[in-house]
């Protein structure tokens, strides 16, 4: 087995390593993603235009759901597999970037899903705002060697254009919706109608002909809807549609209580997680009908996992409920870039103590990654960049942990290095608050996020492996990092199994 970033730094991917081969795997011309191009910020503009009149999302995916069982879709959204007891899948979470960050870990992600009945993609599939346009070099291209059956959950982006192209791709090419009648002037309505971000004219006029690049018979997957269960094994995987703004609507909380009934274990996959960033975040049914988490957590449905996009590295948190352990994972590192980990202060939520908790990229790796990314794009290299041994060794002393990975050697932890982690937003101790954690976190880290354009490998991305029989889950992380070393034996950050009986 491969060194992990648990192991050394080598496992991490720093140093003078060989670079990955995965850009053979992409396309001649890459477009470049970047979150600081305005244009894409207001083609993204959907999710804020929601907040402030009204999010619209409930009503339309209630329309997708009514079209697709008017076109024959099971009205109880089961999705009936024909698996053995034991077999393995994938799940893997906001992928579709198209650009190094996304290919560099399909050759890690091919490897270690050898023999795997299907995979999940958990959020996002699609970025910016999942246009039918960017399916080709966003999902059927860099996923075209995968054998088996892909289904999905929708995330955020997919929805800044209605869903439209998502609901084409994984549910029987299903037709665009009509057009509703205009709303009535001066209304919430009508100023996000004005406000609204649409598809162009014409777009994915070529979804046919790149379809052709998954087109065998055992890669085909037809789901019911944005929302749907799997019976497969002694699982039941539960997959819930969260929309633009992280709720579900009152019908996909009624059909939710409804799938979660009966003895058979389930799994809960997300497009926002439960638990992230040391906070709990239980997902609102609309209508008053309570939380995504009290269904979780109820010990008449048997969940035993609750897996989530969105966020994009990887997270783990074993959570104690009335004695039995649910396992509340974060798994959003599948392509888009890397969301800081350095940023989660000391964990101490629902009896998850540092020691229970995990993350990937380990903070003090999170730290040196972006402190490198910031002191190229300030040009401030010598203040701003710090070793990962650096890194490591500050974050340690903040949160008052022991480093998770063993420095070569000894680590003087400078004022300028201290200042450094504070202007990067590194979390701390609960009984030591830090003055510039919460601002620096929100500025740095979420409005000026790195861009497919602004770094290289190591790239800190994950996706997990699960390995079911009628006893327990094996759940496996694996890292990718872009060089070659991680792509032919992917290493395994986070491992854990959770008992089915």
């Amino acid at each position: 087995m491969s060194d992990s970033s648990r192991d050394t730094a080598e496992g991490a991917g720093w140093g003078a390593a060989e670079p990955g081969e995965y850009k053979r795997l992409m396309p001649p011309k890459v477009v470049k993603l970047s979150w600081l191009d305005p244009k894409t910020l207001w083609s993204a503009r959907n999710g804020v235009v929601a907040s402030w009149f009204g999010d619209p999302t409930g009503r339309t995916r209630g329309r997708w759901v009514a079209q697709r069982e008017a076109a024959g879709a099971p009205a109880d959204k089961v999705i009936r597999r024909e698996d053995p007891e034991r077999f393995s899948f994938m799940v893997i979470g906001d992928t579709g970037e198209g650009d190094d960050s996304q290919y560099a870990v399909v050759p890690g992600f091919l490897k270690t899903s050898q023999g795997t009945r299907f995979a999940i993609v958990a959020s996002d599939v699609i970025y910016p705002v999942g246009s039918a346009d960017d399916y080709g070099t966003k999902f059927f291209r860099p996923y075209q060697d995968y054998p088996a059956p892909i289904y999905a959950i929708p995330g955020n982006h997919d929805w800044y254009e209605d869903l439209g192209a998502f609901m084409r791709v994984f549910c029987a090419d299903a037709p665009p919706l009509p057009r509703e009648p205009a709303p009535r002037p001066f209304t919430r309505a009508w100023a996000r109608s004005l406000l609204w971000h649409r598809p162009r004219p014409g777009d994915g006029r070529h979804l046919d002909e790149v379809r052709e690049l998954r087109s065998a018979p055992e890669q085909q997957a037809v789901q019911p809807g944005p929302y749907w269960a799997i019976d497969t094994g002694p699982l039941r995987i539960i997959g819930i549609d969260t929309g633009l703004l992280g709720t579900i609507d009152a019908e996909q909380g009624a059909w939710l209580r409804e799938v979660s009934q009966g003895p058979r274990p389930k799994i809960l996959i997300t497009g926002s997680p439960l638990y992230v960033d040391g906070e709990h975040h239980p997902c609102t049914i609309e209508g008053g009908s309570g939380t995504v988490d009290d269904i979780v957590r109820d010990p008449a449905h048997h969940y035993v996992a609750s897996i989530g996009g969105d966020i994009h590295n990887y997270q783990r948190y074993p959570v104690d409920v009335d004695g039995r352990t649910l396992q509340y994972v974060v798994s959003g590192g599948g392509g888009a870039f890397m969301h800081a980990t350095h940023t989660i202060p000391r964990v101490g939520i629902a009896n998850v103590t540092e020691e229970d908790f995990r993350c990937y990229p380990l903070r003090g790796d999170s730290l040196a990654f972006y402190s490198r990314l910031y002191g190229h794009r300030l040009r401030l290299h010598r203040f701003f960049t710090l070793t990962e041994a650096e890194a490591t060794a500050v974050i340690a002393e903040r949160l008052g942990i022991p480093p998770t990975r063993t420095p070569g050697g000894p680590v003087r932890v400078s004022r300028r290095v201290r200042l450094v982690a504070s202007l990067l937003g590194a979390g701390g101790r609960p009984d030591r608050p830090s003055r510039f954690r919460l601002p620096v976190r929100k500025i740095y880290t979420q409005l000026f996020s790195p861009s497919s354009a602004t770094y290289s490998p190591p790239f800190f991305k994950s996706f997990l492996r699960l390995d079911v029989t009628p006893e327990e889950v094996r759940v496996r992380c694996y890292a990718a990092t872009g060089n070659r070393a991680q792509e032919i034996e992917p290493p395994v950050e986070d491992e854990f199994t959770i008992p089915l009986a």
